[in-house]
């Protein structure tokens, strides 16, 4: 282990480098620390500054090493090892997955329907433990068991760049095919009696732009390519239909899609396009007896819900009208009846309804004010009891059975805490709290009843691509809430949080709307006397990476300590980048600064790397990963480096990238909570709370 005496915090080389677009010039002078091989990260000067960076980040975390430790015990302590799953039934079997004494892999399981429940009858199916042995890295993508149940198809990445190899397994055998599939980055779908199997794979920029056909015991040279999208910033997919009698190919933008749909027993038919793809509509297909169910926001931007006949896809009728009240973000079809769920005040809902009885609703009651609910594994066309799954901020991850005809929940399973838990200790709070332009954002809280006022404060946030940041239950963050911390999440606008109006407001030219929100929240929350200035440590990753480098680019003097895991803080770079995996797809996210000089003047105004500037940041911990295709490692470098060249104060700055991993970070139950102790121990340090 490095110590702090020999090495010091690296200082990377400038390079004069510019750019010009709209008349407009912008100067970066660490566009080196892209390798121009990448995704092959070869060149010597970038790696040698990397692990340069990694050193400084082991030597300055060096004299933590025991805080460090004692906080993984922690994490891991309230993590049952031995653990299984409740079993499921799907056909002719009850399938599950178990975590063994020690692992940090799944293996999964199945027994016969009717079988007695001992050692007997149980079969592995696979073993991920075996898989990953003597790798560094490894990530199960998609399993797919076929519908006879003898075949098993699974794809496996193990560098952590989401390019997966597909393999087939014989599960009357335990052989596996020789059929292997690399490169796929979808979901696998069996059709033709089990016959074929459906899948997408990774064009060289990392974008699935196909659907494709493999016929078991050929090569993969002479798969069939079912459909081509030439559209690049569009994103393509397959599912079967719930009655498994469709294949469901969507193409898809962050605002825009269109679904084609082709028989599972033909799949070389024509396909049926449901509706011409037209900017800004978004919609998702099922079907029952010849008629599509159709949820869409092509009335109400908080989704409707329609039907239409298999062979007249396009005449779209209302069987559910949008309202601003209630958020419609799904609907699952089963043989008698029907599911939605949304979200209304923010908080999730599950109604069931039926086919026959149009006014009949019947909404699923839960037990709290607060909390985060929806279905679980439901895989059966004819269920009459449904898997649901619920937790809180205080209330530990809880499985249920709903009998739909007796309107009951049966609960089968709560979530085990094996070093303790006392739900009676903690309180949750949910507050509204007004921000600069008068919009009340709600803010979800958790912390011990015991707590003094003003104490620390550790602020979350994400706000992007309309997904909701729901007030589940966390065993990580009771580290810091047991040592006088008030948990917050911020559900601000850019996240969908409280229906589709929340995610506009906060995408493209409202952007900043999104770090507005997060900056008025932390300021009002001290108001309020939950904390002080000084004294909120935030964190945030990807997209709520991105959010912390902005914050701490306008407000730096609120907070203590800052943790951003892979940000995307190199945003007008990135998006002036065409040739970048994600760009096209995410132009209607951001805005094209290509094309539009509006787009590129605001996001020059906010992207983090292009703002900062010469004051005192606070302590902040960066990491990355260097084989991560959605936010490339050379961003947090060199959002890095340019923070060591202009900040004005002595604060730590951190920058820790995984060095054989992607953007999820170490792989493995455990592995992955050693980072989780890093960051709390770097929180603490920072924040001077006693460990």
């Amino acid at each position: 282990m490095a110590d702090t005496a020999s090495v010091k915090p690296p200082v990377a080389a400038k390079k004069s480098h510019s750019s010009t677009h709209h008349g407009i010039t912008v100067a970066d002078d660490y566009a080196w620390l892209r390798d121009p091989g990448y995704p092959d990260v070869s060149d010597t000067a970038i790696l040698a500054h990397l692990e340069a960076e990694n050193a400084w980040f082991e030597a300055r975390m060096a004299p933590h090493k025991e805080t460090i430790a004692n906080l993984f015990g922690e994490l891991r302590g309230r993590i049952k090892e031995a653990d299984t799953s409740v079993p499921q039934k799907d056909g002719d079997f009850l399938y599950w997955i178990e975590f063994e004494e020690g692992a940090e892999y799944k293996k999964w399981w199945r027994r016969p329907v009717g079988a007695p429940a001992d050692a007997s009858a149980d079969q592995l199916i696979l073993d991920e433990v075996a898989l990953a042995e003597g790798k560094d890295y490894f990530r199960l993508g998609a399993l797919s068991v076929s519908q006879n149940g003898k075949l098993l198809a699974y794809s496996v990445d193990d560098n952590g760049s989401e390019r997966f190899t597909v393999r087939i397994v014989d599960l009357e055998t335990g052989a596996p095919l020789p059929d292997e599939i690399p490169g796929v980055l979808s979901a696998l779908v069996w059709v033709a009696g089990d016959t074929g199997l459906i899948y997408s794979l990774a064009n060289e920029n990392w974008r699935t732009d196909n659907v494709r056909l493999h016929w078991l015991g050929q090569k993969t040279s002479s798969d069939i390519e079912l459909y081509h999208e030439d559209d690049e910033g569009f994103r393509v997919g397959s599912a079967l239909s719930a009655n498994e009698k469709w294949v469901v190919i969507g193409a898809s933008d962050h605002e825009t899609s269109e679904v084609r749909l082709l028989p599972a027993a033909d799949p070389l038919a024509t396909p049926i396009l449901v509706r011409k793809r037209e900017k800004g509509i978004e919609y998702d297909v099922d079907e029952r007896d010849g008629l599509l169910y159709i949820h869409t926001n092509d009335t109400h931007e908080n989704f409707r819900l329609a039907t239409a006949p298999v062979d007249r896809p396009d005449e779209w009728t209302t069987l559910i009208a949008g309202s601003d009240a209630f958020y419609l973000t799904g609907v699952d079809l089963f043989r008698d009846f029907y599911v939605i769920e949304g979200r209304k005040a923010g908080l999730d809902q599950i109604e069931v309804r039926y086919y026959d009885d149009p006014g009949r609703v019947e909404p699923i009651a839960f037990p709290e004010a607060s909390y985060a609910a929806g279905l679980g594994d439901n895989p059966e066309w004819a269920m009459d009891t449904l898997r649901l799954s619920y937790e809180s901020m205080v209330s530990p991850a809880t499985v249920y059975d709903y009998d739909v005809y007796a309107r009951t929940l049966e609960t089968l399973k709560v979530q085990e805490i094996p070093s303790g838990y006392d739900a009676s200790l903690y309180e949750t709070q949910r507050l509204e709290i007004i921000v600069r332009d008068g919009t009340a954002v709600p803010v979800s809280i958790v912390m011990r009843k015991d707590r003094q006022a003003g104490g620390p404060l550790h602020l979350y946030g994400y706000g992007a691509y309309g997904i909701a940041m729901e007030p589940g239950f966390s065993t990580s963050r009771l580290s810091l809430v047991d040592r006088g911390f008030a948990y917050a999440i911020a559900h601000i606008r850019g996240g969908d949080d409280l229906g589709r109006a929340w995610y506009k407001a906060g995408k493209l030219e409202q952007r900043t709307n999104t770090f507005n929100d997060f900056v008025d929240v932390a300021k009002d929350l001290i108001a309020r006397g939950h904390t002080q200035a000084g004294r909120i440590s935030i964190s945030g990753g990807s997209a709520g990476g991105e959010l912390m480098g902005a914050v701490v680019n306008s407000d730096p003097e609120l907070f203590g300590a800052v943790a951003a895991h892979v940000p995307f803080v190199d945003v007008l770079a990135t998006m002036l980048d065409a040739t970048l995996p994600l760009t096209p797809g995410e132009w209607p996210e951001w805005g094209n600064p290509i094309e539009d000089k509006a787009a590129f003047e605001l996001i020059l105004s906010y992207s983090p790397y292009d703002n900062v500037r010469a004051q005192a940041y606070p302590p902040m911990l960066v990491t990355a990963g260097l084989n991560d295709p959605r936010v490339t490692y050379w961003e947090p470098a060199k959002w890095v480096a340019r923070l060591r060249e202009l900040k004005t104060d002595d604060n730590e700055l951190l920058l820790k990238t995984n060095m054989g991993a992607g953007h999820g970070g170490k792989s493995g139950r455990f592995e992955s909570l050693r980072e989780t102790a890093e960051e709390f121990a770097f929180i603490l340090w920072q924040m001077g709370v006693p460990v």
